[in-house]
Order: structure tokens, then C-alpha cells, then sequence
């Protein structure tokens, strides 16, 4: 069987999604499985040899690229590349488990003799362009990814740990500059949205609680300019250092993290992935549904004022600004007996 996953991100779905592909793979061994997903996430499936524990080949599509001039000749070329690459494969099956209308279109571009995904997708429009359209079952999202990559497949997955891929000069980078002494925590300081950021002044007064507690408190940023990380460590008093990196160098840095606080954001779901004991804190979003999933130890923080909703809104959830700093003090302080 030659298999085609589309999963093109963003980091905590690409995340969620991996346990249901790398249990696929322990089952079905001699099973060719492939996957479609943005560049800035194929490090968290392949590394230096250009393969990964769970897949065998990343196609690459750069939708990010492609929604900032979508009519351009270059996006055009790029799409079409893509499509020709994808034919050539001659797929057997492709499992669409992004469920938007874009991953579906991805998936049929392929030309597979299957195609499958969710009965009720994202967006709906996608369920269109399937030949098998598969109940979603499950509370939590790995559960439901692994459930229908299963039945695509026709084999019972039970999802369970992955492995990260490693880069070299990543994991070299971390150890001889990053990395300045253990045990080391890492705040996620963004959400992602408004309605899921903790103040950014909440964690520069944790830093200091934390630095009291003789962690190295890092915050980590994707850019230079990444504004609310650098307030947080602007406010903290010395308590906290900023290190800018991309994913490859976050999955470096995350492997030497002792501990790591955040709200429902890719490096927290990064942090569960890899065993790092964590205190997530949620609003807007269900930790039933899209909580931590993962082998280390956790605790999850959501206040009863918090409602589902998952509305991109840009003022912080209700919820949210009732934990309190001392709250997630004592969290940490429960989880780590500091």
C-alpha cells in the first residue's frame, strides 16, 4: 500500500495528527506512507536524511506562500509541481485529515485510487470532493485523527508516543549555545490569538517566580521583531532571556527543556509530544478536545468562567484572566515539588 496523508498545519494539528501516522507505521511496517505539509512544519517529521520515524517522504506545499499572491505565475508553478510530483507516486490512498477545503483539493490532486476523510470536515465544502466520507469518533483529536486514519485503512489504531525528528547542527546549536544551564524552563508566551494569550505581564511576573525557583526561564520566539515575547522579557526584570529560532531549533531546544508553561499554542502541543512536563493553560478551547497529548507529566488550567467557543476574537478570554499568577505558581510548584 502506498498512503498520502495531508496535513499541512499548523504545528499543533500537524502535532496531533503524528500519533495516528506513527501508529500506522508500527503496524503496517512495510506500508509506504507519505505526507503533504507546509515547509515551516516538516521538521517535526523528517531531519537530516530527509526521512522520519513515522514517514517516508514529505511533499512539500507552501500554502502560506501561496495565500500571500495565489493568481501569481510562481504560486501557479508551484502548485502545479506540486500536482505532478503527487501523480507520480500513484497513490493508493490519500487520507485528507486537515478537512479544510485547500487539504482536499491537495488530496485529489494526487489522483488516488481512494480518498478519504471526514464526514463532517472543518469545511463542509471539502466532504465534496472525498469517495468515502468517514464518521468522526473520539473526544480528543489524536483519538479522532486515529480513528479515521484507521478505517481509511482498514487497520484499528491505538495512537501513542512519537519520535521528533533530530538536526545536527540543531541539536548542536542548543547544546553549545542556547541551553545556558538546567533545569531550564520555557515559556510559550504567544496564543496564537488574542482570546487565547495569557497577558504577557502575567509571565514576566511567573519568570521571576520561576527564576526564585533556580529555573533559566527562556521565552521562545519564531522572529526577532516577535513583540510579545520580547515585552514579557522586557517586564520580567532580568528573570527571563528571549532565543529566537525556527521549529528545527525549537524541537532542539524543547529536548533539553525541564519544564515548559504555555497557553494552548504549537510549542505546548510540542512539549506534550515530547514528554516535557507542562502546565497548559486553556480559555476558549476544550482541553478534552485539543488538550496535551503526550507521555510526560501535565497540569491543564482552565477557570469556569472559560466557555467553548474557539472564536478568534482579539481580547483574552474571560476565563483566562482569572488565573491568577499565584495559580500557576502553585501548579508548577505541584508538578515539579520546587
Amino acid at each position: 500500500m502506498k498512503i498520502l496523508v495531508v496535513r499541512v498545519g499548523a504545528m499543533g494539528d500537524v502535532l496531533h495528527a503524528l500519533p495516528a501516522v506513527a501508529a500506522l507505521k508500527r503496524a503496517r511496517p512495510q506500508w509506504r506512507v507519505d505526507w503533504v505539509v507546509d515547509p515551516r512544519w516538516a521538521p517535526l517529521l523528517m531531519g537530516d536524511d530527509e526521512r522520519g520515524p513515522a514517514v517516508d517522504m514529505v511533499h512539500l506545499a507552501p500554502v502560506k506562500e501561496w495565500s500571500k499572491a495565489p493568481l501569481s505565475p510562481a504560486t501557479l508553478r508551484s502548485v502545479l509541481t506540486l500536482r505532478r510530483r503527487l501523480r507520480e507516486e500513484h497513490y493508493d490512498l490519500v487520507v485528507d485529515m486537515q478537512g479544510t477545503l485547500r487539504s482536499a483539493v491537495i488530496g485529489r490532486m494526487a489522483g488516488p485510487l481512494d480518498f478519504a476523510g471526514y464526514a463532517d470536515p472543518r469545511e463542509s465544502m471539502a466532504a465534496m470532493l472525498y469517495k468515502r466520507k468517514i464518521v468522526r469518533r473520539g473526544a480528543h483529536v489524536v483519538e479522532q485523527g486515529a480513528a479515521l486514519l484507521g478505517e481509511a485503512c482498514g487497520v484499528q489504531l491505538q495512537p501513542g508516543a512519537v519520535e521528533i525528528p533530530r538536526a545536527q547542527w540543531a541539536e548542536q546549536w542548543a547544546e553549545t549555545e542556547a541551553v545556558l544551564r538546567r533545569p531550564m524552563c520555557m515559556l510559550a508566551v504567544s496564543g496564537g490569538w488574542g482570546a487565547k494569550q495569557w497577558p504577557a505581564e502575567r509571565y514576566s511576573a511567573l519568570a521571576m517566580e520561576l527564576q526564585r525557583m533556580g529555573f533559566d526561564v527562556v521565552v521562545n520566539a519564531p522572529r526577532k521583531d516577535d513583540a510579545i515575547a520580547i515585552h514579557a522579557v522586557e517586564t520580567s526584570g532580568g528573570a527571563a532571556r528571549i532565543v529566537v529560532c525556527n521549529v528545527t531549533g525549537l524541537v532542539s531546544l524543547m529536548r533539553r527543556a525541564d519544564l515548559l508553561v504555555g497557553g494552548d499554542t504549537g510549542p505546548m502541543h510540542l512539549a506534550a509530544a515530547m514528554g516535557v512536563p507542562l502546565v497548559a493553560l486553556f480559555g476558549p478551547t476544550s482541553p478534552e478536545r485539543n488538550g496535551p497529548w503526550g507521555p510526560g507529566e501535565k497540569r491543564v488550567l482552565r477557570d469556569a468562567a472559560s466557555l467553548t467557543s474557539y472564536k478568534r476574537s482579539a481580547q483574552t478570554d474571560a476565563g483566562l484572566m482569572n488565573l491568577s499568577v499565584e495559580r500557576v505558581t502553585r501548579a508548577v510548584q505541584e508538578l515539579t515539588k520546587r
